[in-house]
């Protein structure tokens, strides 16, 4: 992991513990990294899991790729190095949501591993849950929403992920939703569950 630039700052503890915090909320906060190819269902399936924790009266929410791009890392193209540095922000900003109890969900394209890897190393051990929406290319080609396979097809987007720039899959994940022939309703469902298994969700 990275130094910061400064050398003259620390990190200051909170007088409040993760375990109080748990306590209050009644749950035990992690991060669901949800990774896949762009139009796989990553952010449709975080959405749905979102609402269904919400109705559970759990706390959750959903970091979004497009969403930061907007803001936080509105700076940032899709280079190599851009895309790693992406990642980088995101695992920080989750590992607090996470530190503050919540089950945060991130909706990542994430094609690196290393870049995962160094995520879930800013994370206390078990509560980083990594989940590859292993969605074919040929099926996301045909959802394609935002028209963004034909465009990279057409050589108009460069760097894209699975056409002009590699993903790679991940080889030991906590879980592996596979999409084809499934609703959003039996995916999000299906997450849902193995949350609850892994004995993080409100009692």
């Amino acid at each position: 992991m990275s130094q910061p630039k400064s050398l003259n700052i620390h990190w200051h503890g909170a007088n409040v513990t993760t375990e109080e915090r748990e306590g209050a909320l009644g749950q035990r906060g992690c991060v669901v990294w949800l990774t896949g190819l762009s139009a796989s269902g990553k952010s449709t399936i975080a959405r749905r899991v979102e609402q269904l924790l919400l109705e559970r009266q759990t706390h959750t929410y959903v970091l979004d790729g497009d969403n930061l791009r907007m803001g936080l890392n509105k700076d940032l193209g899709f280079s190599p190095a851009d895309r790693t540095e992406n990642i980088r922000r995101v695992g920080s900003v989750a590992q607090l949501f996470a530190d503050a109890g919540s089950i945060v969900l991130t909706a990542f394209i994430s094609p690196y591993r290393a870049d995962r890897d160094g995520a879930r190393a800013m994370v206390p051990a078990g509560r980083f849950l990594e989940v590859h929406v292993a969605t074919d290319i040929a099926t996301c080609e045909q959802r394609d929403p935002k028209g963004l396979y034909v465009k990279a097809r057409e050589g108009k987007i460069p760097e894209f992920t699975g056409i002009s720039a590699p993903y790679e899959a991940p080889e030991s994940p906590e879980l592996v939703l596979r999409t084809e022939g499934k609703t959003v309703e039996e995916s999000a469902m299906e997450l849902v569950n193995f949350l609850e298994s892994r004995g993080f969700l409100t009692a």
